[in-house]
C-alpha cells in the first residue's frame, strides 16, 4: 500500500507543483488546472498513437499545457479579466479542444511503449512507477530550483509578493504572470501525461476534481514540511502528493467505494484547511490564558507585598512618624 502510494504520489507531484506556483508564488486561484490536466493526457496519448515515443509525447503534452497557461495569462493580464474567470473560460474551452484532439471521450493505449517500458521488465510495476515518477519529478524540481535562482525566477516571485513594488522597480509584471501561468499549467499537463500512461488511457473527464487534489497536496505538504527555501517548499509539494495518495489508498482499503473518492478528496481538503486555523486558535487561546494567569499572579503578588508593608513594623513606624 505504501509503495503504491509513493509511486502514484510521484506521478501526481508535478500537478501539486503546478498548483503551488499559481496558488502560492503568484497568489492566483487558477482553475485552468481541470482543463490542462486532461489536455496533457490527450496530447500525449494521441501523439503516442501517431507513432511518437513516450518521451517526445510527454514533452508535447507539457508544451500543450504551457500554451493553455499562456491563454489564461493573456486573458488575465491583457484583457484584464479576473483570474478566476480567466481560468474558468480556458478550462471550458479546453473541453472541446480535448475532444477534437482525441476524437472521442476515451482513447486507450494498446501496444504503445510507455515510459515504464524503458525500464527492466523484471521489475515490478510499483518499482517501475516509482523510478519513472522520481526521475520526472526530480527533473521538474531541479529545473524549478535553478529557475527561481535566476533573475527571471526572482522577478516572478517578487511579482507574486508585491506587484506594485515590482512594477515600480522595472519588472514587467504582466509578462511574469503569463510565464507563471505557463510553467504551472505545463507541469500540470505533464502530470496528466504521466497518469495517462500509468492508467493506459486518456479520458475527457479525468480532469474533474484535479484542482482539489492539487490544493490538498499543497496544504498537506506545507503542514508536514515547512521552510522558506524554494527547494524545501518544492520538496513539501512532492511529500504532500505522496501523503495525499496514501490517505486515499487507506480510505479505499477501509472499504470506501471508488465513486466516493471525489467527496473524500473534498473532505481531506476541508480538514487540511481547517486544521491550521484550529491550531492557531488553540495556540492563541493558550497564550491568552497564560498571559491572564501571569497578570493575575503579578497582581496577587503586588497586593500581598502592599499588605505586608502596611502590617510590618517599619510600615507602622512610618505611619506614626507622619
Amino acid at each position: 500500500m505504501l509503495i503504491t502510494s509513493i509511486g502514484q504520489g510521484l506521478l501526481w507531484a508535478p500537478l501539486a507543483i503546478g498548483v503551488f506556483i499559481t496558488f502560492r508564488i503568484l497568489d492566483i486561484p487558477d482553475l485552468t488546472t481541470e482543463g490542462s490536466f486532461p489536455l496533457g493526457a490527450a496530447v500525449t496519448v494521441s501523439a503516442m498513437l501517431s507513432g511518437q515515443s513516450a518521451v517526445t509525447a510527454s514533452l508535447l503534452g507539457f508544451l500543450a499545457g504551457c500554451i493553455a497557461g499562456w491563454v489564461t495569462g493573456v486573458l488575465d493580464t491583457k484583457l484584464h479579466m479576473p483570474s478566476l474567470l480567466a481560468g474558468i473560460l480556458t478550462m471550458t474551452g479546453l473541453y472541446s479542444v480535448n475532444m477534437h484532439i482525441m476524437g472521442k471521450s476515451n482513447v486507450p493505449l494498446l501496444t504503445q511503449k510507455v515510459l515504464t517500458n524503458y525500464l527492466p521488465q523484471g521489475w515490478s510495476i510499483d518499482l517501475q512507477t516509482i523510478v519513472v515518477g522520481a526521475i520526472v519529478t526530480g527533473v521538474v524540481v531541479a529545473v524549478l530550483i535553478w529557475l527561481f535562482k535566476t533573475r527571471l525566477g526572482l522577478s516572478l516571485m517578487a511579482t507574486g509578493n508585491n506587484p506594485a513594488m515590482s512594477a515600480a522597480n522595472g519588472i514587467y509584471t504582466d509578462r511574469m504572470v503569463i510565464i507563471g501561468y505557463m510553467v504551472s499549467n505545463g507541469c500540470i499537463a505533464l502530470s496528466g501525461a504521466l497518469i495517462a500512461q500509468s492508467n493506459g488511457y486518456a479520458d475527457i473527464g479525468m480532469g474533474i476534481g484535479t484542482i482539489v487534489i492539487g490544493l490538498a497536496s499543497v496544504l498537506v505538504g506545507e503542514i508536514f514540511l515547512r521552510g522558506r527555501q524554494i527547494w524545501l517548499r518544492l520538496s513539501a509539494m512532492v511529500l504532500g502528493a505522496i501523503i495525499y495518495r496514501f490517505l486515499l489508498t487507506v480510505a479505499m482499503g477501509l472499504g470506501f467505494p471508488v465513486d466516493d473518492l471525489k467527496i473524500l478528496s473534498a473532505g481531506i481538503l476541508v480538514i487540511v484547511i481547517c486544521l491550521p486555523i484550529l491550531q492557531n486558535k488553540y495556540r492563541t487561546r493558550q497564550q491568552l490564558n497564560h498571559y491572564l494567569k501571569q497578570i493575575g499572579a503579578d497582581e496577587h503578588e503586588a497586593s500581598n507585598r502592599s499588605l505586608n508593608r502596611q502590617t510590618s513594623p517599619e510600615g507602622l513606624l512610618s505611619r506614626d512618624s507622619k
